[in-house]
Order: C-alpha cells, then sequence, then structure tokens
C-alpha cells in the first residue's frame, strides 16, 4: 500500500498545477526531448528573466490536474516527456521565448497549451508567438490615430502656402 505521506505530497502537486493551469494567462506544453544541458539551462533562463515558471512536470499529474475543470482537452497532448511553462502575468511571452528557442533548436517541441482559459494547439501557440509585443501593438495604434491629425495638419498649410503664393 502507498505511503500516506507520498499520497498527499502527491495530491499537494497536482493542486499546485491545477492552481497554476487556472490562473495564468498563458501555459505553453512542450516536448524537451534532445535538448542538452546547456541548451536547457540557457532556456530556463530566458523564461526565468521574463517572470515564467518553467517545469518538468509528470503527464499523470497533469491530468489529474486538469480534472474537474475545462482543461481536459489538454491530456491529448500529454505524451512523451513533458515541459510546461506558466506565465504569471504576460500571455504571449512563454510562447514567443519558446517558439524563438524552438526555431533555433529543432529538439524542443511545442505540444500546445492553455490562454486565457481555453486549450489551444500547437499552432496557435505560434501564431501567438508571432504577434508583435505590447509596446510593437500600442506604437502601432499610436501611428494610425495620428495620421489623420497629420493629414490634416498638411492639407491646412498647403492650402495656407497657396494662399499666401496667390497674394
Amino acid at each position: 500500500m502507498a505511503n500516506a505521506k507520498i499520497i498527499q505530497e502527491k495530491q499537494e502537486a497536482v493542486a499546485v498545477v491545477a492552481s497554476k493551469l487556472t490562473s495564468s494567462p498563458s501555459t505553453v506544453v512542450a516536448d524537451y526531448r534532445g535538448l542538452n544541458v546547456a541548451q536547457v539551462t540557457e532556456l530556463r533562463k530566458q523564461l526565468r528573466e521574463a517572470g515564467i515558471d518553467f517545469q518538468v512536470l509528470k503527464n499523470s499529474i497533469v491530468r489529474r490536474a486538469t480534472e474537474g475543470t475545462e482543461l481536459t482537452e489538454l491530456n491529448e497532448i500529454l505524451t512523451g516527456p513533458t515541459a510546461v511553462a506558466f506565465s504569471g502575468t504576460d500571455a504571449v511571452a512563454p510562447a514567443k521565448i519558446l517558439n524563438d528557442f524552438a526555431k533555433k533548436n529543432d529538439a524542443l517541441k511545442l505540444k500546445g497549451g492553455v490562454v486565457e482559459g481555453k486549450v489551444v494547439s500547437m499552432e496557435q501557440i505560434k501564431a501567438l508567438a508571432e504577434l508583435p509585443s505590447r509596446e510593437g501593438l500600442l506604437s502601432m495604434l499610436l501611428s494610425v490615430l495620428q495620421a489623420p491629425v497629420r493629414n490634416f495638419a498638411l492639407a491646412v498649410k498647403a492650402v495656407g502656402e497657396k494662399q499666401e503664393a496667390g497674394a
């Protein structure tokens, strides 16, 4: 019979993973097979600097954590070695960092994940990673908002110059 202490530790681990899955704005699941120690260390460093929690988890713990939630579809991608990146605040950061790292290191394979409480596929994670950063989107919005004002100012200036030339 299993030791009660071990069972309690596993139940606590499941509760922690379930809490992270439901509270994180984004979670990315990846297969890290084939990465050497230096590569994993570099990946962990990049993720840690962005405030992302990166853990290698047993599939059974993640499966149990999804029980009773709307994330049971996640169980389909839980095969083989699984590493999970939980974001604390930024929904795009884990996808962006892992996708960029996977482009440079063929051994890292994105499997899918959870974004804003919905299970998403690998393709959707990659699409999320290709989005510009928040600052980039804000600068695009600012330039779009400035364009009409700039055009109006140029038109007024041109009319003024035309009237001065005519006088």
